[in-house]
């Protein structure tokens, strides 16, 4: 069973920087991709960056990209969101994802092929 734990939420100024963490255990994650998504009050679920665990190639869509990065490290079996210049409109829940199928396929930003979730951490951009 796959278990994912994010942390480094909190409450920050608009301009600054926050690194999130999520720590992945329950097995080998070798073809997995490791997404990272938010979700606003009252919003739907959206797709942040997402990364290969094997090979570290990322996928990071226009709505973040130059903003927010996502990295992983094989060894400590964690992958990270490093925010910054963030903005009011960056407040959410951030989640990690892992896609356990990303071997048969390309980058996916869909929610319901993502088959492991984290709890959330709370980012919260005050203005």
């Amino acid at each position: 069973q796959v278990q994912l734990v994010e942390s480094g939420g909190g409450l920050v100024q608009a301009g600054g920087s926050l690194r999130l963490s999520c720590a992945a255990s329950g097995r080998t994650f070798s073809g997995y991709a490791m997404g990272w998504f938010r979700q606003a009050p009252g919003k739907e679920r959206e797709f942040l960056a997402a990364i290969r665990w094997s090979s570290g190639a990322t996928y990071n869509p226009n709505s973040v990209k130059g903003r927010f990065t996502i990295s992983r490290d094989v060894a400590e079996n964690t992958v990270g969101l490093q925010m910054n210049s963030l903005k009011p409109e960056d407040t959410a829940v951030y989640y990690c994802a892992a896609d356990t199928r990303a071997s048969l396929r390309g980058f996916t930003t869909e929610t319901y092929e993502y088959d492991y979730w984290g709890q959330g951490t709370q980012v919260t951009v005050s203005s």
